[in-house]
């Protein structure tokens, strides 16, 4: 099985707080995709719901991941969404056919 770590990670902004979140967003989508591991970091947001914003991120493995989550671009998203922004995410990994 693949070492590779997938993640979705929803975040729904707060009520007057989404442009502050969406910068906070583009910000961090700029600045992890140079680092280690990082095969893709791409933001998207919800058609339907513009106060919710999906991360999907792909590491080449968990200690990358791991890595980033001590990083001072994702230390500084954090600190952006703190009280800003509710997040959800979901850790995945590629099943084969094979």
């Amino acid at each position: 099985m693949s070492q590779v770590i997938t993640v979705i990670a929803s975040i729904t902004a707060k009520s007057g707080e989404e442009k502050v979140v969406a910068e906070a967003l583009k910000t961090a989508e700029k600045e992890v995709q140079g680092e280690p591991g990082c095969e893709s970091y791409v933001l998207h947001r919800n058609i339907s719901q513009p106060q919710q914003f999906i991360m999907l991120e792909r590491w080449s493995s968990r200690q990358h991941l791991d890595e980033h989550e001590k990083a001072p671009a994702f230390q500084k998203l954090a600190a952006a969404l703190n009280n800003r922004a509710s997040l959800d995410v979901i850790l995945s990994q590629e099943v084969s056919a094979g």
